[in-house]
């Protein structure tokens, strides 16, 4: 299960209705061992696409050095689907390789930012997908 705290969860959307139409993606790092999302961090679609994500090999360097520097973990990777549900795709399986992470997506398919939009939680290990509750907290 994910807990998460719903200003968290309001900057993930708003960052993927910002980006929109292309995917956003980005990561929530907390404590090493905690399983705690506290630290938003935003990255850059290097693909700029609105159906393919990737993380810019040297943003994605200097945020693995920052994390061990802070002795922190990506806790979510969270990426958006801009005209698809909410549901790993089998490229976005292809390259989850962060076993321990929570994997989210939003959905950004209504586009118009005034109806409702999915937010959802997975597990993603040797290729198997897991859907897991995600529980929205005001503070931890």
């Amino acid at each position: 299960m994910l807990t998460i705290t719903q200003a968290l969860v309001d900057q993930i959307v708003a960052h993927a209705r910002q980006d929109h139409p292309d995917e956003a993606c980005g990561v929530v790092a907390g404590p090493e061992g905690t399983g705690r999302p506290e630290r938003f961090i935003p990255m850059l679609n290097a693909a700029r696409s609105p159906t393919f994500y990737e993380f810019d090999s040297g943003d994605l360097l200097k945020l693995y050095r920052e994390l061990d520097d802070h002795d922190e973990e990506p806790v979510v990777i969270y990426h958006s689907h801009t005209a698809t549900e909410a549901y790993p795709s089998r490229t976005d399986i292809s390259y989850a390789n962060e076993p321990g992470a929570h994997y989210v997506l939003i959905s950004t398919a209504d586009a118009d930012a005034a109806g409702p939009f999915q937010f959802r939680s997975f597990r993603i290990v040797e290729g198997e997908v897991t859907e897991e509750e995600v529980t929205i907290v005001q503070a931890y």
